[in-house]
């Protein structure tokens, strides 16, 4: 007998995903989120635009939009909530389909995302389909992969446990959910001002073991508007309470995973919590007062008290764990040059390298408790090695002078045998120069490398110095550098070009305290820098 013939496919599917656009005076932006969502094509059958009570004609513009496509449907609330879960959760009580997904106003779909997510999970029957979201730096339109190890390859997870460290992808717009699963569970988004809200949803989600789809798709792109007049609640860090805020979506995320019973992914919650938030905070405290550092500093400390023992011996020698212990060793706020070099990325522990009575490597004399010693069994690619670097800026040629320093042992063990060093466009991520060159020791401890630099094709911008250290022992290590000396070595100098006249060249350090240097080219270049630094000053 032969066999059945596939069944035809149905060349006019039925809508199956409703898309949750909200927006609030972002008028600029909104009609654009809309159409990206719109263009996803058939299997799109509603997009519900939750305006939330915006001042701007948002409102006013997404009508005249639902008047050319009657999937588009536009709720209007009456008072503005203050956040993005109350306006989400509006959205999920208006949709009547089976699947739904959530678009902020000022970020958008890529083409084919729907039906990537839709395909995996009905193939999979998958109550959550995930795929990768791309933050996108506007206006440079560099773009950064939101943990892409998570969407390398496609996989169907029975359950969140068998893949703990899904923990990390907090967002919630880079998914396609189960309506029914949703509201048979209960899942919302915290109401009112309550920042950080897809925390508490995606614990929420997890914490319910739906059966999950990842498939490698891009499928969400994200703008973060840096430099826009109102920066976006999670990216604006200035003020404490954000912090605050912070602590208190991980706070709940992990309570709900543990009543859940979902302990690993709780405890992964918490080492995320460690790596991510804890050291990106910490980058940050050179910006602050000191008013704002003590005050940090205590509810750092109370946050973190909540771990335990567990949480603090997975991986005690990794930056995350090393720096919440030095924290909680410290009732007030300490050592803040050296958290900052390791809560950078690639880390950095900055000498000098104590040892207490016994030989064993510690923090520093004055906080022996904290050990190093795990240090000592980490392979030679994981250890937060320490290379200073200087740029010397001169008019018959720039050189770079690095040096490498030894760690308790562990870079003499490895052997270091060269470096490769190449500069950055910070915009685009483009890589202009690169020179591997050997390293030689030098002093006890201090391995040197020497290479020049060719400043005059670099072009306007900033370039950030990016390391390769290379061992005999056939491992490489990523780093970057710190930039060694005072405003006396990082200050601007301004050299001849042969094609834009002259070159205003300015090595400075980072806010982690790494090496970068700052470009502006011909006279408009050195004016725009002139007239900057003016307008700083005078703020």
């Amino acid at each position: 007998m032969d066999p059945m013939p596939p069944a035809p496919q149905d060349p006019h599917p039925a809508p199956r995903v409703a898309v949750v656009v909200i927006g609030y005076d972002d008028a600029a932006h909104v009609a654009d989120a809309v159409r990206s969502a719109l263009r996803q094509g058939p299997a799109v059958g509603e997009v519900i635009a939750v305006d939330d009570c915006s001042t701007d004609g948002s409102a006013e513009l997404l009508e005249r939009l639902a008047v050319h496509d009657p999937r588009l449907r536009v709720v209007r609330r009456s008072a503005n909530s203050g956040g993005c879960g109350t306006p989400r959760n509006t959205g999920i009580d208006a949709v009547t389909l089976p699947y739904v997904m959530f678009l902020d106003s000022d970020d958008i779909l890529p083409a084919g995302a729907v039906d990537a997510l839709l395909r995996a999970a009905v193939d999979a029957d998958a109550e959550v389909a995930a795929g990768l979201c791309v933050r996108r730096e506007l206006p440079s339109g560099r773009e950064h992969p939101w943990h892409p190890a998570l969407y390398a390859a496609p996989a169907v997870l029975a359950g969140p446990d068998e893949r703990p460290r899904l923990v990390e992808d907090t967002l919630c717009v880079n998914k396609l959910y189960r309506t029914a699963f949703l509201r048979e569970h209960g899942i919302r988004f915290p109401e009112g001002r309550f920042l950080y809200e897809d925390y508490v949803f995606t614990a929420r989600v997890l914490a319910a073991a739906p059966r999950v789809a990842l498939v490698p798709d891009r499928v969400y792109t994200w703008n973060v508007r840096r430099s826009a007049d109102r920066l976006s609640l999670s990216l604006d860090r200035d003020g404490i309470d954000n912090w605050r805020s912070r602590t208190r979506a991980c706070a709940q995320a992990d309570e709900i995973l543990l009543r859940a019973g979902r302990e690993t992914l709780a405890r992964a919650a918490r080492a995320k919590f460690l790596d991510y938030e804890l050291r990106m905070y910490v980058r940050d405290l050179g910006l602050r007062n000191a008013e704002y550092r003590r005050a940090w500093w205590e509810h750092a400390r109370e946050f973190l008290g909540r771990y335990d023992d567990a949480d603090w011996e997975s991986d005690p020698a990794a930056p995350g764990p090393l720096t919440g212990r030095v924290i909680m060793a410290c009732p007030e706020p300490a050592e803040l040059p050296r958290l900052r070099e390791l809560a950078a990325r690639p880390a950095r522990l900055l000498p000098p390298y104590a040892r207490a009575a016994d030989g064993t490597p510690v923090w520093s004399d004055g906080l022996p408790q904290v050990s190093l010693a795990p240090l000592l069994t980490r392979p030679a690619s994981a250890l937060p090695v320490m290379v200073d670097a200087e740029l010397l800026v001169r008019m018959r040629g720039s050189r770079l002078r690095l040096r490498l320093h030894e760690l308790y042992g562990r870079v003499a063990d490895a052997g270091p045998l060269a470096v490769t060093a190449e500069w950055r466009f910070r915009a685009t991520g483009r890589t202009a120069r690169r020179a591997t060159v050997p390293f030689a020791p030098t002093t006890p401890g201090l391995w040197t490398a020497e290479a020049p630099v060719d400043l005059t094709g670099l072009g306007s911008g900033v370039w950030d110095l990016c390391l390769t250290l290379h061992f005999k022992d056939g491992t490489s290590r990523e780093a970057t550098a710190h930039a060694r000396g005072g405003s006396a070595r990082l200050r601007r100098r301004v050299l001849p070009d042969p094609h834009h006249l002259l070159l205003l060249a300015h090595p400075y350090a980072t806010h982690s305290g790494a090496l970068a240097l700052r470009v502006a080219t011909g006279p408009g270049g050195a004016a725009r820098v002139a007239k900057g630094r003016l307008r700083r000053l005078l703020r």
